[in-house]
């Protein structure tokens, strides 16, 4: 019998980076895979998609080029995010599921969230710098800015695939959390055991924030002096999510100041320029986009690929990617990490 075609164009992702040995195999002992990673062109990848049943990775394709692939039942998106250099309606049209890897990093960004607020809330990196530096402060001296995740007000911004993994880890501490989601019903907050607030509130009455955001025409600079001036004096915000959602320069006016602390993952230009005025900040942890980054996450994205193609060359739905709305795909603003 006949494999079904899967064209695999990753970049800027690599093969050897989202797919262990054991998982290539799969996909290859599953379907004809052109692999233009190895072999680059164009032009055989042009001849080849009229006749494709996926496309893994993340190549332009416009409303002709996809109109020509009526028996396209896929394109699966290994980077993490949903770009604007697929024409999405033609695709829905089509019957092709466009797929994303994202949820592979959510309990990886979740943990690195976890920490980054344990580090904000005792001021471990800090210390660590000062230590090196020659400071020899001890015990209470170093510790008067800290203070407890247990019991603390907690504040999700954004409640994803990044928001309920971290959510689950935070059980234990007993926090009273607030979640604000406005693509969410307020019921949907509820069953968790959080609550549904407002943005403002949210911000209002949190000793930790968690900025969870997707990049939207909406969310862009959701974080501006305005809402950022709402934030109690000591609060921790950890980003975590993408950095157009906050308004940088804003946020750096009130670090100075003292008044809050952050531990920050995403920049508005990465990587960190030398000189960024950031750099010179002590109630901020540096963090260069690394929080989802790890292998474990990598390679799971290969498993994904294979159960999901897999799941629909037998006629069933995909069950383990995210897949793209047709209402929400639109209003993303992402852009390739790094």
């Amino acid at each position: 019998m006949t494999k079904p075609v899967v064209l695999f164009k990753p970049a800027p992702q690599l093969r050897e980076r989202i797919f262990s040995a054991e998982s290539w195999i799969r996909l290859t002992n599953n379907f004809d895979v052109i692999d233009y990673e190895a072999q680059p062109d164009d032009d055989d990848f042009a001849a080849r998609l009229p006749t494709a049943f996926a496309v893994v990775g993340q190549p332009d394709l416009s409303a002709d080029t996809l109109r020509a692939a009526p028996g396209l039942r896929a394109i699966v998106n290994v980077e993490g995010n949903f770009f604007p250099n697929i024409d999405y309606p033609t695709a829905f049209a089509n019957g092709t599921r466009v797929l994303g890897c994202g949820t592979a990093y959510s309990q990886a960004v979740a943990e690195y969230s976890l920490a980054l607020a344990l580090d904000i809330a005792r001021g471990i990196t800090r210390e660590d710098h000062a230590s090196r530096d020659g400071s020899d402060a001890i015990v209470s001296a170093t510790t008067a800015d800290s203070i407890l995740l247990r019991g603390a007000a907690v504040g999700l911004i954004g409640y994803g695939n990044l928001g309920r993994a971290f959510h689950a880890l935070i059980e234990p501490f007993h926090n009273v959390v607030r979640i604000h989601d406005p693509w969410l019903p307020d019921s949907i907050i509820r069953d968790t055991g959080a609550i549904s607030a407002s943005l403002e509130e949210t911000l209002r009455t949190s000793d930790f924030v968690f900025v969870f955001a997707t990049a939207t025409a909406d969310s862009e600079h959701l974080l501006d002096a305005e809402k950022l001036d709402l934030l109690r004096y000591g609060a921790r915000l950890i980003l975590v999510s993408r950095a157009a959602v906050v308004d940088y320069d804003a946020l750096l006016e009130r670090l100075r100041t003292g008044s809050l602390l952050a531990a920050i993952d995403v920049w508005p230009v990465e990587p960190i320029p030398a000189g960024d005025p950031f750099l010179d900040l002590r109630n901020v942890v540096i963090s260069a986009h690394r929080a989802g980054g790890i292998p474990q996450a990598f390679f799971s994205i290969g498993e994904m690929v294979c159960d999901d193609l897999e799941l629909l060359r037998d006629g069933l739905p995909p069950a383990r990617l995210q897949v793209a709305a047709p209402e929400l795909v639109s209003r993303y603003r992402n852009r390739p990490v790094g």
